[in-house]
């Protein structure tokens, strides 16, 4: 992505900061110095362990901490962090407050417009102003619900409450399902007019993108990074050429990370949509994910650059 577009911001996975801290931190954190700029993105509910892990990013050279305040996952809920945070404003405030305090670097929060069920602008003002006033630099705003697992009080308009359970969606699914409402994330906007305000979700076409970015300071994209990388393109029109260019730089690229649990499979996982909307792009993307599953990174590249040939 770097070398399809040199401007972009990266992010990490999310990585839970008990991995960091306690876990294998090289293997979890070891990035290229071609990747800058590149936030590390953190799950945790543990203000201390967050900050500590925030704290070895910055030591191993990451621009920016993110706090994940978004994934829907059981895994993540069982956790106590990701969208379930949520739910606890002051925790998360005290969270980024404890990160600001052990790192130099920006820190950031990506969340959701609220929990289905639970959901209120007020809410999401709330939550924006606790993480603005804790020290957060940017607020990135999936402009979803998220529809978690667990128990809802909803209010009958007569001042009596029912709990309802609420039975939850997928990961998958609650990327997809829950409406999108950029109304909310351009509320938060108006709001806060002063702190830079990130919109997310569904963002697909570049004029979304432009007509996000006439209300929002920023947008980021997810799943079209995967789907189609060339999106991300200073020049949308380039042809096969170019984007074997790429391939040959990653080869070059491949041949400093190569190691025995590093396949082509592996390194081209998220490179097969490189030729999307181009002739044999489909005879491109089955080989790189079949036939070249057996070879290194570098191999592969040379093998694609035969094929062209």
């Amino acid at each position: 992505m770097r070398l399809i577009n040199p401007r972009v911001r990266l992010y990490t996975e999310m990585i839970v900061c008990h991995a960091i801290v306690r876990g294998d931190r090289q293997k979890l954190l070891k990035f290229d110095a071609s990747e800058h700029p590149v936030t590390l993105q953190l799950g945790g509910s543990d203000a201390g362990l967050m900050a500590e892990a925030a704290r070895i990013g910055e030591e191993f050279g990451y621009d920016g901490i993110d706090v994940n305040c978004g994934c829907p996952s059981d895994r993540v809920g069982n956790g106590n962090f990701g969208a379930c945070l949520m739910r606890q404003p002051e925790l998360v405030a005290e969270i980024v407050a404890a990160i600001t305090r052990a790192v130099k670097i920006p820190v950031s929060v990506k969340c959701r417009i609220g929990i289905t069920g639970e959901e209120s602008q007020e809410k999401l003002y709330a939550f924006a102003e606790g993480v603005f006033a804790a020290g957060a630099s940017l607020l990135t705003v999936h402009a979803r619900t998220a529809t978690l697992e667990g128990i809802v009080t909803r209010g009958d308009g007569a001042g009596g409450y029912t709990e309802v359970r609420t039975a939850g969606l997928s990961p998958k699914e609650n990327r997809s399902i829950p409406p999108l409402r950029y109304d909310w994330a351009y509320a938060v906007k108006e709001r806060f007019p002063e702190h830079t305000i990130e919109i997310n979700g569904g963002i697909k076409t570049h004029a979304e993108v432009a007509m996000h970015l006439e209300k929002m300071d920023r947008v980021m994209l997810g799943r079209i990074a995967h789907e189609d990388p060339w999106f991300f393109s200073t020049n949308p029109s380039g042809l096969l050429a170019e984007r074997l260019t790429i391939l040959e730089r990653m080869a070059e690229y491949a041949e400093r990370h190569e190691s025995k649990d590093m396949t082509a499979a592996r390194f081209f996982n998220n490179m097969l949509n490189i030729f999307h909307a181009l002739p044999g792009s489909k005879a491109l993307r089955r080989f790189l994910s079949e036939d070249g599953r057996a070879l290194s990174p570098a191999a592969a590249v040379a093998k694609i650059a035969a094929m062209d040939k």
